[in-house]
């Protein structure tokens, strides 16, 4: 190859790392990364230029503006093409050979990096690596290829890894010769890059050895980590590469489970609770049944829907609208909205046991409403429970045993810690269908309350809700009924009025705003107005979104009969679930309402099955598991569509049962089961 032919390092870095912000501008001994990797890539003797390669994104610009004072050039391309953006900035600086360095690696070698062009000359190859089989620390990684290579690239390439991660069609279309450059031995298990605090952590410490020194050669690194092992093990748990492997959602997750506890506000929606390591996790937009991640990828949501808040799909035109006038009108002020009295009316409409209505904007909200309300009207303390009910002290406390150690016992996976131990004695649970077990309880302990969803995964049998009715009433006992999933979902308010049973109070939630926050405490005037004893007051349960995006919802669900049709194409999917299991000989169990349809298969590796079929079907566009929260955009031809593509996981499913190991399908973890509720 021709000596004379100009050879570019285009180092490539953006202030937008999902992992870690801003992480090539994060200073190392005083000094920005990005400047003492480029300090030390600079003594690399076969490189004739050093570019920056970044983003148009006005958030690089402070990157930009410090990598032309320190005398360097910079070209701002494609975000997310990064393939086109370093093909422009050859193009631009007449690049004849590429150096691809990412701006992760503060700890590049220059003699490395002039092993690799040298080799890369001499065996007029089109692509070479020395990380590709990895023998070197990772952030040592340089990769040298031809401009004319590159340019065939930037032309051919279509899928989308091969435009974000600029050499992956290189190396895998088949298209080019290459070849690498491998180390004495294999020190590829040292973690030298930084794309997590740990990194930089380490990185850090490596530096700050060496200091003031920055022109240490990876042999001396190598050498510190012999002597002081313990100044490298914080990142020694993170996988090399993981980021080319991980979409932008599961980037962010990682990232956020550093700042948030647990990751996010909802158990039901952690990545772990579907895919480990392979959920989106986070969307950009949803409208109908449809939903796109962070990195522009549609997906069919056969699955939890929001957990069952949209009921008239995503976005649903009519609602949106009304909250978007609400918007440009105001949603706060001094003054109340009028909309909370007419949401507080038509509920009322919808049931005419009730007479008052107390709002609020989520469901563990109304419970903890609702149970203050139920204790200051009956006077008493004790409270009956059947179902699950939220997060607040009230509730778990069902879990504070006699003994520490049977903490948990009774609600399984629930965990009763920072619940105050003497709160134990005040909640009861009873199981769903057992009234003798509810009887006896009432007979033992001084109940105020009982508080029960309408249904669990079977409906009321031997007039259990009316036996309820009954000892309540006979026992001067509010009964609660919590509809703040089951509301809106079989009739046109709560399921309660399917079986003939009026509560004293019920709470609506979920559905009532199609994804938009608004819950409701509905019950009789004598009980209702026990909220005037007590202090129950919260800023923004008086907001004007809520309000209008409930009344809004009920119009079109009265209007289109909604509960009817995600009934009915529930027990569509129930049925079609039940005919895959018998094809392929299959035993599953069916739960919940139709409309919250779900089944699992009667198998051990049960847990293992749901997490293939997520896995699988989200490689065909499809969010999906062994639950269905259906919506009116669930429509035959969306059916037709997630049928086909589950029968063949059905069938392999079959295989395992047979013998073919279920694990070594699995790309990741198995998915967590979650906590257990009363039957």
């Amino acid at each position: 190859m021709d000596t004379l032919m100009k050879v570019v390092a285009i180092v490539q870095a953006r202030m937008g790392s999902t992992r870690l912000p801003g992480k090539v501008m994060k200073l190392i001994g005083g000094r920005p990364m990005i400047e003492i990797l480029l300090s030390r890539l600079s003594r690399a003797e076969e490189v004739d230029e050093i570019v920056v390669a970044t983003s148009e994104d006005p958030l690089n610009q402070p990157l930009v503006d410090h990598v032309r004072s320190l005398g360097y050039r910079c070209h701002q391309g494609s975000e997310s093409d990064v393939l086109d953006r370093y093909y422009q900035t050859a193009k631009l600086f007449s690049a004849d050979v590429v150096i691809r360095i990412t701006g992760d690696c503060p700890l590049i070698d220059p003699a490395l990096v002039d092993e690799c062009v040298r080799q890369f000359k001499n065996s007029g190859v089109d692509y070479l690596s020395n990380a590709i089989p990895p023998t070197y620390p990772d952030g040592l990684d340089c990769e040298v290829f031809s401009f004319r290579a590159l340019e065939q690239a930037a032309v051919e390439a279509t899928a989308p890894a091969h435009r974000e991660h600029v050499t992956p069609y290189l190396r895998e279309s088949g298209q080019f010769t290459t070849s690498h450059v491998a180390g004495e031995i294999d020190c590829s298990q040292e973690r030298w890059t930084v794309d997590e605090p740990e990194d930089l952590e380490v990185v850090a410490e490596i530096f700050a050895h060496f200091a003031p020194r920055t022109d240490f050669p990876w042999s001396e690194i190598m050498e510190l980590r012999n002597a002081q092992p313990s100044l490298f093990h914080t990142n020694q748990q993170l996988v090399r590469n993981e980021g080319a492997a991980l979409g932008t959602g599961q980037k962010l997750w990682k990232r956020a489970k550093r700042v948030i506890p647990g990751g996010n506000m909802l158990l039901s929606k952690r990545a772990e609770m579907f895919l480990p390591d392979q959920w989106p996790a986070y969307f950009s937009k949803a409208k109908g049944c449809k939903l796109w991640d962070l990195d522009g990828r549609e997906y069919i949501d056969m699955s939890i829907m929001g957990i069952g808040t949209n009921i008239l799909g995503y976005g649903h035109p009519e609602v949106d609208a009304a909250v978007m006038k609400t918007v440009q009108s105001g949603n706060m002020s001094t003054l109340n909205c009028p909309e909370e009295v007419y949401l507080a009316e038509k509920l009322v409409e919808l049931h005419p046991w009730a007479d008052m209505v107390r709002f609020a904007r989520s469901g563990g909200e109304a419970n903890a409403i609702a149970i203050r309300i139920a204790r200051a009207a009956s006077g008493k303390d004790k409270v009956a429970i059947c179902g699950y009910h939220g997060w607040h002290d009230w509730y778990l406390s069902a879990n504070l045993g006699d003994d520490k150690s049977l903490d948990g016992h009774l609600l399984p996976g629930l965990e009763p810690k920072g619940v105050p131990r003497n709160l134990r004695g005040t909640a009861f649970p009873f199981n769903y269908n057992n009234f003798s077990e509810l009887e006896a309880l009432v007979n033992a302990q001084d109940i105020g309350v009982i508080k029960m969803e309408v249904v669990r995964n079977k409906g009321p049998e031997d007039n259990f809700l009316h036996k309820v009715r009954q000892l309540a009433t006979d026992r001067g006992i509010v009964l609660i009924f919590d509809e703040c999933t089951s509301g809106f979902r079989e009739t046109f308010g709560g399921l309660h009025k399917k079986y003939g049973v009026e509560p004293d109070m019920a709470m609506f939630g979920k559905a009532l705003g199609n994804g938009y926050a608004i819950t409701a405490t509905i019950g009789k005037r004598a009980v209702m107005e026990a909220a005037q004893s007590t202090f129950i007051s919260s800023t923004f349960w008086t907001e004007r979104i809520g309000p209008t995006a409930g009344l809004k919802t009920l119009e079109v669900m009265e209007r289109i009969q909604s509960w009817e049709t995600i009934t009915k194409t529930g027990l569509q999917i129930r049925e079609r679930w039940q005919q895959l299991a018998d094809k392929h000989d299959l035993k599953i169990e069916h739960w919940g309402l139709p409309s919250l349809t779900g089944f699992t298969f009667q198998s051990f590796k049960a847990l293992a099955y749901k997490t293939l079929i997520t896995q699988e079907m989200m490689a065909k566009g499809y969010l999906a598991g062994n639950s269905i929260y259906v919506c009116i955009e669930h429509a035959s031809n969306v059916l037709e569509g997630y049928f086909g593509a589950l029968d063949p996981i059905f069938n392999q499913i079959k295989e395992c049962e047979e013998g073919r190991d279920v694990m070594s399908m699995l790309k990741g973890p198995v998915c967590h089961g979650g906590f257990k509720r009363l039957n």
